[in-house]
């Protein structure tokens, strides 16, 4: 999940994110959720935001088998220090 809202919603926005996902970069979190979960994060975070001045973008991948990530420059969270280029 990556977002873009207004300041004033950016705790509230995060606060439901890390309810579900791992926070790794400012305004971006990731992790695997059942759909079930998904559809709650989804209707939280849509009650939360100003549809019409708010971002919010979903990446929605059907099977890890294929994704790969590269990271450059410093580590995002713990842990990720080995992995970056």
């Amino acid at each position: 999940m990556v977002y873009d809202v207004e300041v004033k919603r950016v705790i509230k926005v995060l606060k439901i994110g890390r309810k579900y996902l791992n926070h790794i970069q400012n305004s971006v979190l990731e992790g695997e959720l059942s759909p079930a979960q998904y559809k709650k994060l989804k209707h939280e975070v849509g009650e939360a935001i100003n549809a019409e001045r708010d971002s919010v973008r979903f990446y929605l991948l059907r099977t890890t088998q294929y994704m790969n990530v590269e990271k450059l420059g410093v580590p995002s969270r713990p842990g990720d220090a080995g992995a970056f280029l």
